[in-house]
């Protein structure tokens, strides 16, 4: 049997003719598994190693079979990172695959800078104990980022809140909280002054001015130009040679001839 008929520009189909074979639908096909490069796999195979872990069904996560343990120095295992991937996902169940690394959470950062804004209107009211709680507040918000997210977007927020916690710290006279939030911001951005400021001035608290200086020179390795840095610095040094002037001239005694 045979027909004719029109088609519109750019329109085809198809259609039967009489007892002649045509196609069916049967639905997606399955996409074969590229076969595994087999030196790849033998590497693979040569570094693998079985570990005994028992999965917890009730909460996503796996622990060292012997001592039911999330970290366990004895079996040399640390499961936490992995926990926390289950566990992001797990809240997640939408989240059929990470994201691009350049998309951030907008709820997540709304909260960072809410909490950290709330500590800096503390601050600025001279409440430095409950600046320091909103600041720790920020902080624990900020460290839940999920790790498929670009590293620096939590490394510049959390070492402008630590920065400004150790300030706060300073302002209660807290100077060796001070001076360890100082150092852990140098850390986290070794090559941002700031750090380094609050590390020198942490140590103005404790009354090591020459440690100071040495902390506020660091930071002039990254930023020579800083204004910051230097004005502090030039105060440092004013310290230092009124400290030498203050400290009385002991005279080293003399040993004795042996005999």
């Amino acid at each position: 049997m045979s027909h004719s008929h029109s088609h519109a520009p750019g329109e085809s189909h198809s259609h039967s003719h009489g007892d002649e074979s045509h196609s069916h639908n049967h639905g997606p096909q399955q996409v074969a598994m590229p076969t595994a490069d087999p030196a790849l796999q033998a590497l693979i195979d040569a570094d693998f190693k079985p570990v005994n872990l028992e999965v917890l069904h009730d909460i996503p996560s796996v622990v060292c079979e012997p001592h039911k343990l999330e970290k366990c120095k004895e079996c040399d295992h640390d499961y936490t990172n992995l926990n926390r991937l289950a566990k992001l996902l797990h809240q997640h169940p939408t989240l059929t695959a990470p994201p691009p690394a350049n998309v951030v959470s907008k709820n997540l950062s709304i909260a960072i800078n809410t909490t950290k804004e709330e500590g800096n209107q503390l601050y600025k009211l001279g409440q430095h104990t409950q600046a320091i709680g909103r600041y720790t507040m920020a902080a624990s918000i900020a460290v839940q980022r999920p790790p498929w997210e670009a590293n620096q977007f939590m490394r510049e927020e959390l070492s402008a809140i630590i920065s400004n916690r150790s300030a706060a710290y300073c302002e209660s006279r807290d100077y060796i909280s001070a001076l360890a939030d100082a150092d852990t911001v140098i850390i986290i951005r070794r090559n941002w002054s700031k750090g380094h400021f609050r590390k020198g001035k942490a140590l103005m608290g404790l009354d090591r001015p020459t440690d100071a200086r040495d902390a506020l020179q660091v930071g002039l390795a990254f930023e020579p130009n800083n204004a910051e840095l230097n004005a502090f610095l030039a105060d440092v040094e004013k310290a230092i040679e009124k400290q030498k002037l203050s400290t009385p001239f002991k005279e080293e005694p003399v040993s004795p001839p042996p005999a």
